[in-house]
């Protein structure tokens, strides 16, 4: 996956440092209540649909634009899953040496349109999966905020 121009921009004057990055994940239900994953491009591994904040951009618009790109589907939040910034879940160093932080906010979304597809590049498949059986290639972070999500609580979880 290229490097957005934001950040190749910011990496030009900070180098490998870490790299704090606000971004957005969707909890999708299909209409059997199952929930839509992604697998990677990068490393073939299942995750939820979501990804980097665009200057300019509310967090919002963020979920939606990521969704779309990712899977083909329209979709609009409808609740607040949760707010997950624990450096242990969410700072990754890429193998080129880049570091970045994620705050990464989590939305239920519904869907409202779209086809169903992955990109190609980002997404190479998409799937919905029970949340009693979901994939054992499904990184951690994203299996706690399903599970967040399921749990049916009102109140975000600050994680």
């Amino acid at each position: 996956m290229p490097i957005p121009p934001y950040v190749a921009h910011l990496r030009k004057h900070i180098g490998h440092a870490t790299l704090l990055m606000p971004g957005a994940a969707a909890i999708v239900r299909d209409e059997a209540g199952r929930v839509l994953l992604i697998r990677r491009g990068d490393n073939g591994r299942w995750c939820l649909p979501g990804g980097m904040m665009e200057p300019g951009e509310r967090i919002a618009e963020c979920v939606v634009r990521e969704v779309r790109e990712e899977t083909g589907l329209e979709v609009v939040p409808v609740r607040l899953v949760g707010v997950y910034s624990d450096p242990a879940q969410t700072r990754v160093t890429y193998p080129n040496g880049d570091e970045v932080h994620f705050v990464s906010v989590t939305f239920e979304c519904r869907a409202v349109g779209g086809a169903l597809r992955p990109d190609g590049e980002e997404s190479l498949e998409v799937a919905a999966f029970a949340t009693d059986a979901l994939p054992e290639a499904l990184l951690p972070a994203p299996r706690m905020r399903i599970l967040d999500a399921h749990a049916g609580r009102e109140a975000a979880f600050y994680r």
